[in-house]
């Protein structure tokens, strides 16, 4: 059901860990990167890589699965920047003064945020997920990227859109953006009741029929990815310029974390950082 896009994908070796790319970001000065379960220390449901301090993973074995997934950016954890994610459209600015929030504690974390944007060169962003959507956004005319946080309350919120409007404050323009977006639940797969339903048809209007379907037992089906894409069309996100990573959390050879599948489990994450422009 997910819309026609881009599919370009692929997974590459960075440091130690196994990772999912997306070429299209490749000649900018950019740094992109899905990391999956592979490649970390954590053990039991959290095994190997969970990134989330905040799911009953022992802590130092998640700062040392931080370690590496800096190691595998070219940074330091200190160069992290987190948020408390909270499910809804609210979007943070955030520079090197902001570097090392979240990262060793919940404690300092952005707040109450499910996106993060930036113009600052090596401040490394990070959202966290298990079956919601992640979403990279960059601007390579303006150097500007953001980091976005999409479950189904944040996608009928308009969190991309939200994210698109705070980078645009900043110089970024819709058409120039290049939109990554990563592993979810499947369309297939996630059963959703009447309130998602009817909180999706009231945000998508006439696109509702794109995004969500009867399922045939009285619940719903709803695609989150085509749901983002939706929007990020409306937006002004050229189609050929944004490109899905259509793999299902959860899936084997279970690469992602899924809370639908499993609880406890980790979280996986996109991490993004602009580099400094030559000239």
């Amino acid at each position: 059901m997910t819309a026609p896009a881009a599919t370009a994908y692929e997974f590459r070796p960075r440091g130690s860990l196994e990772t999912l790319a997306w070429p299209a970001f490749d000649r900018f000065p950019v740094d992109v990167m899905v990391t999956t379960r592979n490649g970390g220390v954590s053990s039991g449901a959290y095994a190997e890589l969970n990134l989330g301090l905040h799911v009953g993973d022992e802590p130092a074995d998640v700062l040392e699965n931080r370690r590496r997934a800096a190691k595998a950016m070219g940074a330091d954890p200190g160069d992290f920047v987190f948020c408390s994610q909270a499910h809804g459209r609210e979007v943070r600015i955030v520079a090197a003064a902001d570097r090392g929030r979240g990262a060793w504690s919940l404690d300092d974390a952005i707040g109450n945020a499910d996106a993060l944007v930036t113009t600052d060169p090596g401040t490394v962003l990070v959202v966290m997920v298990a079956d919601c959507v992640p979403v990279v956004l960059y601007d390579p005319a303006a150097h500007v990227l953001a980091s976005v946080h999409a479950g189904w309350r944040g996608t009928v919120a308009r969190v991309a859109d939200a994210a698109l409007e705070a980078m645009a404050t900043l110089g970024a323009r819709p058409e120039n953006v290049i939109a990554g977006l990563g592993p979810a639940i499947s369309p297939d797969g996630y059963q959703v009741g009447d309130e998602v339903a009817g909180a999706a048809r009231e945000s998508f209007g006439a696109d509702a029929e794109s995004v969500i379907r009867p399922d045939g037992t009285g619940k719903w089906l709803f695609d989150l990815w085509a749901a983002n894409l939706v929007i990020l069309g409306q937006a002004g996100v050229a189609r050929e310029r944004t490109h899905v990573a259509g793999i299902p959390t959860g899936a084997e050879p279970g690469l992602f974390f899924s809370d639908r599948a499993a609880r406890p489990c980790g979280r996986f994450a996109a991490i993004a950082k602009l580099r400094p422009r030559s000239g």
